[in-house]
C-alpha cells in the first residue's frame, strides 16, 4: 500500500518539472453556492491537466535499462499528454496507443511532443491490448494511467499543496473516474488532517466507482456519453480503489446538464476553461447536493482544461439552456402578412430576444393559412421563461 512518505517523496522528486499551481479564493463562485470556495488551478499545467504529476514521478523512478527501452501507455487524452511531455524532457522514449475516437488535437499534440502515437482499437480495452502487445514485443514498460502506485503517489502531491495553500480546510471535492487522483489526494489529506472531508464526484453516466462500492471491488461497467469524458473508464483501478474506499467520506453523482452549467459558470465567473471532469465538483455544489458544506471552506481542483473547442461551443449552449437563458418553443401562427410580426412583438414585449426562427409549412398539422415556427429565444432565467409563456398564452399563440 502507498504511504504518506511515498507522496512526500514524490513531491520532492517532481518539484523541478511540475508547476506549483495556485489555489486562490473565488469570490464569485463562493457567492453562487454559499460556500467558501478555493480553486486549485491544475489545468494550468503545461499539458493542461494534473496527469503530469504522476507521469513525471513514474518516469523518474525507472531504472536505466527501462529508460533506455522506453514506456508505453493506452490513453485517449491527458495521461498520454503528460507522459509525452515529460518523456521528452527526461529523454525517455514514449509510445502512446490511442483509440480511434481520440480527439485529433490530442493525437497531434502527442506527436508534436515527440511521442510515438499508435492509433488502434474502437475502445480503450482494444487500445490497451495493443499497448500490452507492444510492451512485450519491444520490452517497453507499461505505465497505467490511474492504477500504478507511482502514478497515484504523484497525483497525491496535489493534496500536499492544497493543505499548504488552504490550511484551514473543511472539505475537498475530487472527480472520480479511475480513482487515481482521489486515492492520492485523499491519502495525503487524511494522513495530515483527518478532519477534512474527502468527497468524490462522478457523472451519472460514468458509474465505475459506484459499481465498485456496491460490489466491494472493481467491476467492468458500461459508460454512457458524457461531457466528463475523463471519468469514463471501464473499471476503477484496483489499487486506487483499495485506497479510495478508506479515505472517501462521501460520494455523489451529477447529471450532464449540471456539468454543462458548471462549465458555463466557471467560464463566466472564473474566466477559466475546464473540461467536464474538472467542472463536476462545482456541479455538485450548484445542484445543492451537499447542503452540509454551506459556509465551509472547500477546495475544488480544476484538474483539467483540455476540452475540444467544438464541444465547448455545444456545452455553452447546453449550459445556457440549463440556466434558463436559452428557450425553444414551437408555435402555430398565421401565414398571412403580419403573422410573424405579431409573434415577435409578444416576444419583445417581455424583453426576450429572438435568436433563431425556422418555418415549417410542409410537415405541420396546421391548415394552409397557418405555419408552424420553431423559435429559439434568449431569456434571463426560468422566471423570465414563465413570463414569456404567459404573454404568449394571453396573446392566443398556441405553443408546444
Amino acid at each position: 500500500m502507498l504511504s504518506l512518505a511515498d507522496i512526500q517523496a514524490a513531491k520532492r522528486r517532481i518539484k523541478g518539472g511540475i508547476y506549483y499551481s495556485p489555489c486562490p479564493h473565488s469570490e464569485p463562485l463562493s457567492e453562487a453556492v454559499g460556500t467558501d470556495i478555493f480553486c486549485k488551478l491544475d489545468h494550468l499545467q503545461r499539458t493542461g491537466s494534473f496527469k503530469e504529476r504522476g507521469a513525471r514521478n513514474a518516469l523518474l523512478l525507472l531504472d536505466d535499462e527501462r529508460r533506455a527501452f522506453g514506456v508505453v501507455a493506452a490513453s485517449a487524452g491527458n495521461h498520454a499528454l503528460g507522459l509525452a511531455y515529460h518523456g521528452q524532457l527526461l529523454g525517455i522514449p514514449v509510445t502512446v496507443v490511442m483509440p480511434q475516437y481520440a480527439p485529433l488535437i490530442k493525437i497531434t499534440t502527442c506527436q508534436r511532443l515527440n511521442a510515438n502515437v499508435v492509433v488502434a482499437g474502437n475502445s480503450f480495452a482494444e487500445a490497451r491490448e495493443k499497448a500490452d502487445q507492444l510492451a512485450r514485443e519491444k520490452k517497453l514498460t507499461y505505465i497505467h494511467g490511474y492504477d500504478d502506485w507511482n502514478i497515484i503517489a504523484g497525483q497525491g502531491t496535489m493534496g500536499l499543496e492544497i493543505l499548504d495553500q488552504v490550511p484551514e480546510l473543511d472539505a475537498v471535492l475530487v472527480p472520480i473516474g479511475g480513482g487515481g487522483l482521489i486515492a492520492g489526494v485523499g491519502l495525503a489529506i487524511k494522513a495530515l488532517k483527518p478532519s477534512v472531508k474527502v468527497i468524490g464526484v462522478a457523472a451519472e453516466t460514468t458509474p465505475s466507482f459506484a459499481a465498485a462500492l456496491a460490489a466491494g471491488k472493481p467491476v467492468d461497467v458500461h459508460n454512457g456519453a458524457t461531457l466528463a469524458d475523463g471519468l469514463a473508464v471501464p473499471a476503477v483501478g484496483a489499487n486506487a480503489f483499495e485506497i479510495a474506499r478508506t479515505v472517501v467520506d462521501q460520494f455523489v453523482v451529477v447529471s450532464e446538464n449540471e456539468i454543462a452549467l458548471a462549465i458555463l459558470r466557471i467560464l463566466e465567473l472564473e474566466k477559466s476553461v475546464v473540461e467536464g471532469a474538472a467542472a463536476s465538483t462545482l456541479a455538485a455544489l450548484l445542484s445543492r447536493k451537499l447542503p452540509e458544506l454551506v459556509g465551509k471552506r472547500v477546495v475544488l481542483p480544476f484538474c483539467g482544461g483540455n476540452i475540444d473547442p467544438g464541444v465547448l461551443n455545444r456545452v455553452i449552449e447546453r449550459g445556457l439552456v440549463a440556466d434558463g437563458r436559452l428557450f425553444r418553443f414551437i408555435a402555430t401562427i398565421s401565414d398571412r402578412p403580419g403573422g410573424l410580426a405579431a409573434l415577435t412583438k409578444v416576444i419583445a414585449s417581455v424583453g426576450a430576444s429572438v435568436k433563431e426562427i425556422t418555418h415549417d409549412r410542409t410537415f405541420c398539422a396546421a391548415d394552409v393559412s397557418a405555419v408552424q415556427v420553431s423559435c429559439v429565444v434568449e431569456t434571463r432565467d426560468e422566471a423570465h421563461i414563465k413570463e414569456l409563456r404567459k404573454a404568449l398564452d394571453v396573446a392566443g399563440v398556441r405553443c408546444l
